[in-house]
């Protein structure tokens, strides 16, 4: 007897992945935790993802998608390229673990590669030769990707110190340093004691990055047509 495929849709295991991702870690997630929350048996969702890793795919097209929409193109290359990390950083903290997604997975989704495409379109009435435009892109898109990654994996380890110890982990590191040498820490204690550190994972520390590789951007771009007038 033929079998009968289960009635369960795609986008109801899409919306179930979301929400168990969201209970945990990317590295807890399996297709039998995500069976047990859909009620079905685990080989019902073989019907319509071939493994854990093809599902990965789908929900990074997902989010791939969601940053084109949210990207508005508008202004010069620096503008836009400016306003498409900031689309990417915001998406990326709202679906969870949605980094990781982004980075274990490869761009054979079709809404990755139309967002790919539309970062590339960014730089096109630059000079930039078609690998350096990808390379650009590239490395903005991987500032992106480990802003937001740092930023959660510090909280997480905050939080899991406070749970542990009760207590702002910020005094012992205060402690530490008030006990090491001029020579070995004091630049940083310098930092530390100014609250700098507390910056991180803010928009205008996310900005001064994004700054960054745009004048890097901009400098490379300069040396070329500086070199074309020669």
């Amino acid at each position: 007897m033929k079998k009968q495929q289960p009635q369960i849709s795609e986008d109801r295991i899409v919306e179930a992945s979301w929400e168990l991702l969201k209970e945990g870690e990317i590295e807890k997630f399996s297709m039998r935790k995500l069976a047990d929350r859909l009620g079905i048996q685990a080989p019902s969702l073989y019907w319509h993802f071939k493994s854990k890793q093809d599902l990965y795919q789908r929900l990074a097209g997902r989010i791939a998608k969601k940053i084109t929409e949210e990207f508005r193109a508008e202004g010069d290359w620096r503008q836009q390229l400016a306003e498409l990390a900031a689309a990417m950083r915001n998406v990326l903290e709202r679906y969870p673990c949605a980094t990781q997604l982004m980075m274990m997975t490869l761009p054979h989704e079709p809404d990755n590669i139309r967002l790919t495409n539309r970062m590339l379109l960014c730089l096109e009435p630059t000079p930039l030769a078609p690998e350096q435009r990808f390379q650009a892109i590239l490395t903005l898109t991987n500032y992106v990707f480990h802003f937001v990654l740092d930023n959660e994996q510090h909280q997480r380890a905050v939080s899991a110190l406070v749970q542990e110890k009760e207590t702002v982990p910020y005094g012992e590191m205060s402690e530490l340093l008030d006990g090491m040498s001029e020579e070995d820490a004091g630049l940083f204690r310098k930092l530390f004691k100014n609250g700098l550190f507390e910056l991180m994972g803010t928009d205008k520390a996310f900005d001064f990055g994004v700054k960054l590789i745009l004048l890097g951007i901009e400098q490379v771009i300069e040396e070329q047509e500086a070199q074309s007038e020669v």
